[in-house]
């Protein structure tokens, strides 16, 4: 595989009325620990997919589940974004569309150095993180084995490409909402929902309109 971008950024998109609750917590939260807490605002993802998170075993991290992990993918514009797009998916319960969805863009290489200075755990998977066959890494020496190619691309029909494409970076428990560096958003109207979420906090991320990241 190509080496991974020099300075790789990871994605993880939310629906704009969850933001609030992020920033107000400091975190985004693991799946588990939103069911734990409860927490208000519009889930995005299928519920089964979800249900099937919260029991698989991440590999490299002996007794670790995969929904125990704040998941990324490494490109914006994801196959998940795409599915929310369609909205005919029979196990998705959310039929919204893609508008309301905005992505939280990190650096990976700084979010690394965050986990591994903090002793928390982190891992990131060569394709879809909920499937039973997908395989683990927690090394940044084994970020060459993501197909790159794969996670750039726009055309995602062939099987290869769909695959790498999902691949994720899973960050243990909780994320810092300090380390979100840049909100891509579809349109004016979100981006002012966004800076209404984030007003009068410390840390405010730059709001881009970025309708390349959407369909």
């Amino acid at each position: 595989m190509p080496p991974p971008p020099a300075e790789p950024k990871i994605y993880h998109i939310v629906h704009v009325d969850r933001l609030a609750s992020i920033v107000a917590d400091g975190w985004l939260w693991s799946d588990a620990e939103v069911v734990r807490r409860g927490q208000a605002g519009t889930t995005i993802g299928m519920g089964g997919i979800k249900a099937r998170r919260l029991g698989l075993p991440v590999d490299c991290h002996p007794g670790d589940r995969v929904g125990d992990f704040v998941p990324f993918y490494f490109c914006p514009r994801s196959i998940m974004l795409y599915v929310i797009h369609c909205a005919n998916h029979p196990e998705l319960a959310y039929r919204g569309g893609q508008d309301p969805i905005v992505h939280l863009e990190a650096d990976l290489h700084e979010v690394v150095a965050w986990a591994e200075a903090s002793g928390r755990r982190w891992a990131f998977t060569l394709s879809n993180a909920g499937a039973y066959y997908t395989q683990f890494r927690s090394r940044g020496d084994q970020l060459d084995e993501v197909n790159w190619p794969a996670v750039a691309a726009t055309d995602f029909r062939g099987a290869d490409v769909k695959e790498g494409k999902q691949a994720e970076f899973l960050v243990h428990q909780q994320f810092p909402w300090r380390l979100v560096r840049r909100i891509g958003v579809s349109a004016p109207g979100v981006a002012q929902q966004v800076a209404n979420a984030i007003s009068g906090v410390d840390h405010r991320p730059v709001v881009e309109i970025r309708r390349d990241w959407y369909f």
